[in-house]
């Protein structure tokens, strides 16, 4: 049985944060290997934000081509949208009933758990490795399925920032 994780999101654009931390979890956690789940459709985004899927699921496959047992998915691009975890989790455990998942989110992202569909199923069947964000101090619930990655090295940086600033940029 291969572990696998799950490291999902819009990589819109992708930046060396995702890339750094997808290389420190394969070389510091128990999985075996590290899935970028390439997500057309975020329920918490605004869907009109984003580059093209493909240019973003392109970008992040060069992005991370030589680090070894990371790989890049465009699963849930054949998947209804928009994209819910729990609906992906399943999907992904009937294609691959051979092998156990598991998530990588980030500590602001577990805040948001309350607003995941079917937050109580995932952690009840899932593992899921959570890393630090500078803001996001919030006690962790208390589940043996939520293990908190607390030597993976903080990366100050957000898709959202590199977007803003190419639109001062731009805008000049």
């Amino acid at each position: 049985m291969t572990k696998i994780g799950i490291y999902g999101g819009s990589f819109n654009p992708i930046h060396f944060g995702h890339v750094g931390l997808a290389e420190w979890v394969v070389r510091h956690t128990d999985l075996d290997e590290l899935w970028l789940m390439v997500t057309p459709n975020n329920p918490l985004k605004p869907a009109s934000s984003l580059a093209p899927e493909q240019e973003r699921f392109r970008a992040a496959q060069e992005a991370v081509r030589d680090i070894p047992h990371v790989r890049v998915s465009d699963f849930e691009f054949s998947l209804p949208r928009p994209s819910y975890t729990a609906n992906t989790l399943r999907a992904l455990e009937a294609a691959y009933p051979e092998d156990e998942f598991a998530l990588v989110i980030g500590q602001d992202n577990l805040a948001l758990a309350n607003r995941w569909r079917e937050w109580e199923w995932i952690v009840a069947r899932h593992d899921v490795y959570v890393y630090p964000r500078r803001g996001s101090e919030q006690a962790l619930p208390d589940s043996p399925r939520i293990r908190f990655l607390a030597d993976a090295p903080l990366f100050d940086i957000s898709s959202t920032q590199i977007r803003n600033q190419q639109i001062k940029t731009y805008n000049r």
